[in-house]
Order: structure tokens, then C-alpha cells, then sequence
């Protein structure tokens, strides 16, 4: 099927969003959410693979990317603002439910989405990050936990806020989740750098880049940018070519000056909020028909640990699935888009 996507500019919850959509109008919808660093184009292979197979697929440029807007308060990019968001999007089509499908930061989100407004989803899957791994880490403070001891991790604990946990891992070495946390120094670091960030940080989450080689560097005087190994291949990759990347770079920086990595930058900051918005949901499942897929060399795999896996098994009562597809890194539609394609038609089907 030919790659035909249309652009819409869509009015949500007192911003616009840029959104692209591919399939017949008529069909089941299908709203796919990125994380960072992504844009709506890092669904480019599943929007036409859903649209052949007979769904309405979107794709959304969240809040702070892309072409979308791009507000600077911190404040204004709590989960629940995300939410209401990605809920216009279903209102403008006129649709009382959706299949959600969420990658990194979206797979927060499309989980958030599926436990506070269950009548909303019809099923949901997750890519890289399962259900109550998100920065927050409340899944575990509720009153009825599904298994004792089972969620503490470093960066995300039930009795400290996560800024706090972030602070402690930084006193060892380099960690990402603290630096954002500084006002200015972020934006100021990435803004004149951002081909060279996002051509690093690609190759790092990849199979075959070494993410967490920021445990060697000290986090005092050190940026992002410094503790990311340039790749060692030139472009063209396997699954991203020069012209792939010059689009990101280009879509990123669409902005004014040192918003270029607003929307990723804030979902850091917003990490304490979201702590405390979690906590309402802490007892709650996911109900709803779900999907789990990673790439085996994802460097989440590492973060997570075998406690969110066991986390997320118990919270999730109909799940259907988890997929570990060989040779992918964090971006496994990309990386292995013709393996991921088939395992989420599959669970498509099943529905």
C-alpha cells in the first residue's frame, strides 16, 4: 500500500496538535503515541500497515514536538493534560473508543488513558515501557499491591518523589533523568546541538549502541550530549537512513530557539506532578484487551528490571501477549518494523 498520509491540525484541550492519518475515515481507529526523542514519524511504518489492514491510524505530534504546540511551563505537560489531550484527538473524529498504542513516554500514556478513562479504550499496547514503568512510580503505593516488594526500583519508588531518587542516582554518575531537571541547562546544551544529539541518542537506544555507558561519566560539568558515544556507522542505517534523520532534526527544531526539546525535556520535569496525580490509580489494572512488545537490546530492558515485568504481569488481567523481538533496541517499530507489524496485526486480529 502506498504511503499517502494526510495532516491535520486539530484543536485539543486549548492547543493544536498535528496529527497524520492514513486509512478509510469509516474504519476502526487506531491512535498511535510517541515518546522521546520521537515525532508522529516514528510510526511511518505502522500507519500503513494498519491502514491496509483495514483501520483508521493516527498519529499524533504530542504536545511539545513537532509541529504541535509547544507551551514552556513544565506545568502544562502533567499526565493529565497529556491525557485530555490525546482524547481530543478521539473527539474529533467522532469516535467513543480507540485502539491506543504507545511507545516510551506513549506508553505511559496510552495506559494512563486505558485506567482513567476505561470506556474510552478499546484495547492498548504498549511498546518499551509496560504499564507502571513511567517516571512516577505510584503502581506500587496503593492499599491492595498485587505481590509484596516487587516495584522499589532506583528511579521510581512509592515513598519518595522521583526528583528526589533521580538526585541520589546522580551522586554516583551522569544520569539523564537528574539533568533535565535543571532549569535553562537543557534547553541551552541540545538547542544548538540537535543533529548531533538526536544522531547519538538514536545509535545509543538502538541494538547496537551502549546507552548506559553514562554510568563511566561524573554527573558535575557533564551534558547529555557528552556522554553519548558518536555512532560507529555512518548513516545509512538499517533502519533509519540520512534523509529519516534530517526530517527529525528538522521537525524538532520547527520551533522558536530552545524549544526545540520542550515536549521531552517537561516530561521529565512533570515526573514529581505525575507522582502525585498517580496515587489516585495506584490500585487500579489494566482491563482492557493489551500488548506488550520490547526489542531484546532495548536498554529499558536493563532499567526496568524483572520487578516492573512482575508489576506489570499482575496488573494487566487480560493480557494477550508480550513480545521480545530479537535485534531491536528502544525503537523496535523502526528498527524491526516488518517483525513488529506482524506481531501487533496478529493481536489486532484477536480482538
Amino acid at each position: 500500500m502506498t504511503f499517502n498520509p494526510q495532516h491535520l491540525l486539530i484543536q485539543s484541550n486549548n492547543i493544536t496538535l498535528h496529527c497524520v492519518a492514513q486509512g478509510d475515515t469509516n474504519a476502526p481507529l487506531v491512535i498511535c503515541c510517541h515518546g522521546f526523542p520521537g515525532l508522529w514519524y516514528s510510526w511511518r511504518h505502522q500507519l500503513t500497515a494498519l491502514a491496509a489492514a483495514g483501520y483508521l491510524a493516527v498519529a499524533i505530534d504530542q504536545r511539545g514536538y513537532g509541529r504541535s504546540d509547544r507551551p514552556s511551563d513544565p506545568a502544562r505537560y502533567d499526565s493529565n493534560t497529556l491525557v485530555a489531550d490525546t482524547l481530543g484527538v478521539l473527539d474529533h473524529f467522532n469516535r467513543e473508543q480507540a485502539i491506543f498504542i504507545g511507545h516510551d513516554f506513549g506508553a505511559a500514556l496510552v495506559y494512563n488513558i486505558a485506567v482513567r478513562h476505561p470506556e474510552r479504550v478499546t484495547a492498548v499496547v504498549g511498546v518499551a515501557c509496560p504499564y507502571d514503568f513511567d517516571l512516577a512510580g505510584r503502581g506500587c503505593a496503593g492499599a491492595n499491591p498485587p505481590a509484596a516488594n516487587i516495584y522499589n526500583r532506583a528511579f521510581a519508588r512509592p515513598d519518595k518523589y522521583p526528583s528526589e531518587c533521580f538526585a541520589e542516582i546522580a551522586l554516583q554518575h551522569f544520569y539523564h533523568m537528574h539533568w533535565y531537571q535543571s532549569p535553562d541547562i537543557p534547553e541551552q546544551a541540545l538547542a544548538p546541538n540537535a543533529e548531533l544529539f538526536l544522531r547519538r541518542l538514536f545509535w545509543a537506544l538502538s541494538a547496537d549502541g551502549n546507552l548506559l555507558d553514562w554510568t563511566q561519566f561524573p554527573m558535575a560539568g557533564t551534558s547529555y550530549v557528552d556522554v553519548l558515544a558518536e555512532p560507529a556507522k555512518a548513516l545509512p542505517w538499517s533502519w533509519m537512513t540520512k534523509a529519516d534523520l534530517d526530517y527529525y532534526v528538522s521537525e524538532f527544531c520547527h520551533c522558536d530557539i530552545g524549544k526545540e526539546f520542550i515536549g521531552g525535556i517537561n516530561s521529565y520535569r512533570t515526573a514529581d506532578r505525575n507522582w502525585e496525580i498517580g496515587l489516585a490509580y495506584a490500585d487500579h489494572n489494566i482491563v482492557q484487551p493489551s500488548l506488550y512488545i520490547t526489542g531484546s537490546e532495548d536498554p529499558v530492558r536493563q532499567m526496568i528490571g524483572e520487578d516492573a515485568m512482575a508489576a506489570f504481569k499482575a496488573r494487566s488481567t487480560d493480557l494477550r501477549g508480550i513480545k521480545v523481538i530479537p535485534n531491536a533496541g528502544h525503537f523496535v517499530q523502526m528498527e524491526q518494523a516488518v517483525q513488529f507489524n506482524q506481531v501487533l496485526l496478529q493481536f489486532l486480529q484477536s480482538l
